[in-house]
């Protein structure tokens, strides 16, 4: 569904990406993995047109993307979970879902009832500002977001990063509906053992360039790989 191919990109004179293939089924789950600074918010950020690649190519069934602005790859139905979360502090809870709402003729969609039943800590909180939320309650909010755009591809950035152990656990819980709805995704975090069990692939960056590109249980059956890049 999604390809690149040969991605190169530059902060400045800063060479972050250094011939990047990389790609995303349809229903896929993708664990993009590395240390700190290596590359993976790059990554996704130039598979969005947030970052333009000086060098290499994006595709999207086929179609090139690499020079739409984010808005119209967003339309295209790729949707980003930063890891600031970025939502708007001064807005609603509800203000913040029906924003990015995407109407799609398909009677399965996210519609605001379906993103409620799925975060019901949500619904509690529909009239409370954003800045009003905890740490989990905004992620839960990044994430209803995003759906509400009807996404074909999610891509999630440090997803339980800075979260309690059991506000992540709901996180993690939420991952696994969306994942059995058949949504495609890419998601970046440090937590081994749960992605190994919810992904299809892990891909490991190390300095700008991919190290690593296979199953979850071959990593996990490599504790040197783990150590060498990881260093888990």
């Amino acid at each position: 569904m999604l390809q690149a191919t040969g991605v190169h990109a530059y902060y400045g004179s800063s060479h972050v990406l250094q011939g990047i293939d990389f790609a995303v089924g349809a229903g896929e789950l993708v664990a993009l993995m590395g240390r700190n600074g290596m590359g993976k918010t790059t990554l996704i950020r130039s598979l969005l047109g947030l970052v333009r690649p000086q060098r290499g190519d994006v595709r999207l069934d086929g179609a090139s993307i690499r020079k739409l602005a984010p808005f119209r790859v967003a339309r295209m139905g790729l949707a980003y979970v930063p890891e600031g979360r970025g939502i708007f502090p001064g807005l609603s809870v509800r203000e913040n879902l029906l924003l990015a709402a995407r109407d799609v003729p398909d009677a399965n969609g996210w519609s605001l009832e379906r993103v409620l039943t799925t975060f019901p800590r949500l619904g509690d909180r529909m009239a409370h500002r954003g800045s009003d939320l905890s740490g989990g309650e905004q992620q839960m909010l990044t994430i209803g977001r995003a759906l509400m755009t009807n996404p074909r591809l999610l891509l999630l950035d440090e997803a339980t990063e800075g979260l309690a152990p059991l506000v992540a656990r709901d996180i993690w819980h939420t991952i696994r509906i969306v994942r059995e709805a058949g949504m495609a995704m890419v998601i970046v975090d440090k937590n081994f053992a749960v992605l190994s069990e919810l992904a299809d692939r892990c891909v490991i960056l190390v300095k700008g360039r991919k190290v690593f590109d296979a199953a979850p249980a071959m990593l996990a059956a490599e504790p040197r790989l783990r150590e060498r890049y990881l260093g888990i």
